[in-house]
């Protein structure tokens, strides 16, 4: 099937008003090409970075797509918390929440060799920043009719991914598979909690993708071709599931 009968018509207004997404680590890469992708469904989509004019130079080109003018380390809870009031002043709702901002992965640390300070700092980022993000702005989505909350994840945090699971790589990469791994473990008790209320929380796995230099002879994909899925999962109708792992609109094993 193509992948564009997979994306659904977003309910592009909510009593008239339009639907709003948040989108962190969005200045470049799968972010912005989901930020794009997401406008076309006539959502309103703010992306942010953590040097908010590089949001600014990113969003400029693209119709529907505006920065938040907040520098945005998602570590930083003073940041986060200016975040919600920036999101608050700007759009005064939120609809969707992609929590994409994530730490380059280091492909050469091991567990037993890793330096835990470095991976400490990965976590804060890849899980912590994820769920700092979602507790600072989940008052906002509950007044939303439609909440969705996607947790941008890897297979790499998977027993089931093929190529790059927690089982394979002879153990490389160890940083970033543990911590989306935790990731996945964070998106489940999630939405576990949030069953009987409207918010729907998904992680989903873009694939390899071509966000980085070097990333091709891993067989990486534009990012024109992993977007699809997350836009897919921040779309979901009100009877979507709910606490998965996806990858191409597909679950992935955990």
């Amino acid at each position: 099937m193509p992948q564009n009968e997979h994306l659904t018509t977003s309910r592009a207004t909510v009593s008239g008003t339009a639907t709003t997404a948040l989108i962190t680590g969005a200045a470049r890469g799968i972010g912005l090409e989901v930020a794009r992708q997401l406008a076309l469904t006539g959502v309103r989509v703010l992306i942010t970075a953590r040097v908010s004019r590089q949001a600014a130079e990113a969003a400029s080109p693209i119709e529907g797509v505006e920065p938040l003018p907040v520098d945005l380390d998602v570590t930083d809870p003073a940041a986060v918390e200016a975040a919600v009031e920036a999101l608050i002043a700007r759009a005064g709702r939120l609809d969707i929440l992609i929590n994409n901002a994530a730490a380059s992965p280091d492909r050469t640390d091991t567990a037993t060799g890793a330096d835990l300070g470095a991976a400490a700092d990965v976590l804060q980022v890849n899980l912590f920043g994820a769920w700092r993000m979602t507790q600072a702005l989940l008052p906002l989505l509950r007044a939303s009719d439609h909440p969705r909350i996607v947790n941008v994840g890897s297979g790499a945090g998977s027993h089931a991914d093929e190529r790059f699971g927690l089982s394979l790589m002879g153990g490389s990469a160890a940083t970033h598979a543990v911590s989306k791994a935790a990731l996945n473990a964070f998106t489940a008790v999630l939405a576990a909690e949030l069953a009987d209320t409207p918010v729907i929380v998904n992680v989903v796995c873009p694939g390899v993708t071509a966000t980085a230099p070097g990333a091709e002879h891993l067989g990486a994909r534009p990012v024109e071709a992993s977007a699809p899925g997350v836009v897919w999962a921040a779309t979901l109708p009100d009877d979507g599931p709910r606490g998965g792992f996806f990858r191409d609109f597909h679950p992935l094993g955990w």
